[in-house]
């Protein structure tokens, strides 16, 4: 297996033959020249999960793909022209298993109604499993190999991101949902994962370092 973090929550996941890109959103550039997809996942409806504006160009482009999203991303989907399926079930593409894991958002504020979102984990034969959250950390995802965990979020406190990590305690751990950091911030969020997080994990910062390599 093979990950990208192209920016923020956005992976592109190159696994058993296959090429799933998840949460392509406005906070990641460059997202719409990507080829030769098998499928998109879209976790939940917020704009940082899914561009409106440059998401239907992308499925011009790569119009096999299937798209899988939450419940609640159907109707916005479907009003930019982009057809989708709820993502309710094991789905199969290719060699891969996408199996959704959860059901709501995390709670930002009491005011603010919780929305579907709908985490996916990635497998296939021989590959380590991979756990997207999009954004809810209490997703029950079975045992995987490597989880990206969000590094900071309006709805999330840094020990919420120690007690995830601890919890799953993956053999690897990939920080998403950063785009709200700047260096700093993003360095110190860093250290809390590394030393707070799962006593058998290891991070793996894919920020600015192209394809890697997590094949067993």
């Amino acid at each position: 297996m093979r990950l990208t973090h192209l920016g923020h929550a956005c992976l592109l996941v190159e696994t058993g033959g296959e090429r799933v890109l998840i949460d392509p959103g406005t906070f990641t550039p460059g997202f719409e020249d990507l080829r030769d997809l098998s499928a998109v996942v879209i976790t939940h409806q917020h704009p940082d999960h899914v561009d409106p504006d440059r998401l239907p160009a992308l499925m011009r482009a790569n119009a096999s793909a299937p798209v899988l999203c939450d419940p609640g991303s159907l109707d916005l989907l479907s009003g930019i022209g982009v057809d989708a399926q709820p993502h309710e079930g094991t789905a199969t593409i290719g060699a891969v298993t996408l199996t959704p894991v959860g059901e709501l958002h995390a709670l930002i504020h009491d005011d603010i109604p919780r929305i579907p979102n709908v985490g996916v984990v990635l497998r296939a034969e021989g590959e380590p499993g991979l756990f997207h959250p999009g954004d809810s950390l209490d997703g029950e995802p079975g045992d995987v190999e490597v989880v990206a965990f969000p590094l900071s979020a309006p709805w999330q406190r840094s020990r919420d991101m120690a007690g995830f990590l601890r919890r799953l305690n993956p053999a690897s751990a990939v920080p998403i949902h950063d785009g709200l950091l700047n260096e700093t911030g993003r360095a110190l969020y860093l250290g809390q994962a590394d030393r707070l997080g799962g006593a058998d994990t290891v991070i793996h910062d894919l920020a600015g370092q192209g394809a890697v390599d997590f094949s067993r």
